[in-house]
Protein backbone atom coordinates (compact mmCIF):
# COMPACT_ATOMS: atom_id res chain seq x y z
CA UNK A 1 0.00 0.00 0.00
CA UNK A 2 1.56 3.53 -0.91
CA UNK A 3 0.47 6.68 1.20
CA UNK A 4 1.36 10.10 0.14
CA UNK A 5 0.60 13.48 1.87
CA UNK A 6 0.74 16.43 -0.89
CA UNK A 7 1.14 19.99 -0.71
CA UNK A 8 0.22 22.13 -3.82
CA UNK A 9 -0.92 25.67 -3.91
CA UNK A 10 -4.44 26.64 -3.29
CA UNK A 11 -6.56 28.55 -5.74
CA UNK A 12 -10.09 29.85 -4.34
CA UNK A 13 -12.54 27.06 -3.71
CA UNK A 14 -11.11 24.12 -5.48
CA UNK A 15 -11.09 20.98 -4.32
CA UNK A 16 -7.76 20.20 -2.80
CA UNK A 17 -5.89 17.08 -2.37
CA UNK A 18 -5.19 15.77 1.03
CA UNK A 19 -4.48 12.72 0.41
CA UNK A 20 -3.68 9.93 -1.62
CA UNK A 21 -3.43 5.84 -1.00
CA UNK A 22 -3.00 3.49 -4.06
CA UNK A 23 -3.22 -0.57 -3.19
CA UNK A 24 -3.17 -2.40 -6.42
CA UNK A 25 -5.51 -1.49 -8.64
CA UNK A 26 -7.29 0.73 -6.32
CA UNK A 27 -7.00 4.25 -5.84
CA UNK A 28 -8.34 6.53 -2.69
CA UNK A 29 -8.25 10.26 -2.37
CA UNK A 30 -9.17 12.82 0.55
CA UNK A 31 -10.34 15.62 -0.30
CA UNK A 32 -11.26 19.58 1.34
CA UNK A 33 -13.45 21.73 -0.12
CA UNK A 34 -15.56 24.96 0.78
CA UNK A 35 -18.54 22.51 0.08
CA UNK A 36 -21.74 24.82 0.91
CA UNK A 37 -24.70 22.36 -0.46
CA UNK A 38 -26.02 21.65 -4.14
CA UNK A 39 -24.99 24.84 -5.59
CA UNK A 40 -20.97 24.20 -4.92
CA UNK A 41 -19.27 21.00 -3.85
CA UNK A 42 -16.48 19.09 -4.94
CA UNK A 43 -18.24 16.63 -7.52
CA UNK A 44 -15.37 14.86 -9.02
CA UNK A 45 -11.67 13.45 -9.16
CA UNK A 46 -9.73 11.79 -12.15
CA UNK A 47 -6.38 9.45 -12.16
CA UNK A 48 -4.45 10.47 -15.09
CA UNK A 49 -0.69 8.85 -16.25
CA UNK A 50 1.77 11.59 -17.25
CA UNK A 51 0.80 11.88 -20.71
CA UNK A 52 -2.27 12.97 -19.42
CA UNK A 53 -4.25 10.02 -20.50
CA UNK A 54 -7.41 9.10 -18.35
CA UNK A 55 -6.75 6.19 -16.15
CA UNK A 56 -10.31 6.40 -13.52
CA UNK A 57 -12.87 8.92 -12.91
CA UNK A 58 -14.55 8.81 -9.39
CA UNK A 59 -17.82 11.21 -9.66
CA UNK A 60 -18.74 12.84 -6.19
CA UNK A 61 -22.81 12.68 -6.39
CA UNK A 62 -23.64 15.11 -3.51
CA UNK A 63 -22.00 17.74 -0.86
CA UNK A 64 -19.94 17.22 1.65
CA UNK A 65 -19.96 20.01 3.92
CA UNK A 66 -20.41 18.16 6.85
CA UNK A 67 -17.88 15.61 5.97
CA UNK A 68 -14.83 17.61 5.78
CA UNK A 69 -12.29 16.01 4.88
CA UNK A 70 -13.40 13.25 2.92
CA UNK A 71 -12.44 10.30 1.35
CA UNK A 72 -13.41 8.33 -1.49
CA UNK A 73 -12.35 5.03 -3.68
CA UNK A 74 -12.04 4.05 -6.75
CA UNK A 75 -11.61 0.21 -7.87
CA UNK A 76 -10.37 -0.59 -11.10
CA UNK A 77 -7.77 1.33 -12.25
CA UNK A 78 -4.68 0.24 -13.91
CA UNK A 79 -1.27 2.07 -13.78
CA UNK A 80 0.87 1.45 -16.59
CA UNK A 81 3.89 -0.75 -16.17
CA UNK A 82 6.72 1.26 -15.09
CA UNK A 83 5.12 4.30 -14.59
CA UNK A 84 6.47 6.67 -12.16
CA UNK A 85 3.81 8.42 -11.19
CA UNK A 86 0.49 9.58 -11.43
CA UNK A 87 -1.61 12.68 -11.23
CA UNK A 88 -4.67 13.56 -9.48
CA UNK A 89 -7.11 16.45 -11.26
CA UNK A 90 -10.33 17.58 -9.40
CA UNK A 91 -13.51 19.02 -9.98
CA UNK A 92 -16.22 21.13 -8.40
CA UNK A 93 -19.59 21.71 -10.06
CA UNK A 94 -19.30 25.63 -9.80
CA UNK A 95 -15.96 25.99 -10.94
CA UNK A 96 -15.37 22.79 -13.01
CA UNK A 97 -11.95 21.40 -13.39
CA UNK A 98 -9.24 22.47 -11.81
CA UNK A 99 -5.85 23.30 -13.80
CA UNK A 100 -3.89 22.05 -10.45
CA UNK A 101 -2.23 18.30 -10.92
CA UNK A 102 -1.24 16.84 -7.54
CA UNK A 103 1.37 14.30 -8.54
CA UNK A 104 1.95 10.77 -6.31
CA UNK A 105 4.66 9.07 -7.04
CA UNK A 106 4.78 5.52 -7.32
CA UNK A 107 7.22 3.12 -5.24
CA UNK A 108 8.28 0.40 -7.69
Amino acid sequence: MLSVFLAAPVFADEPIVENVTISGNSVSVTLSHPDTGWDHYADGWEVLDADGNSLGYRKLHHPHQFEQPFTRSLSGVTIPEGASAVFIRTSCNLHGWSDTLHEVALAR
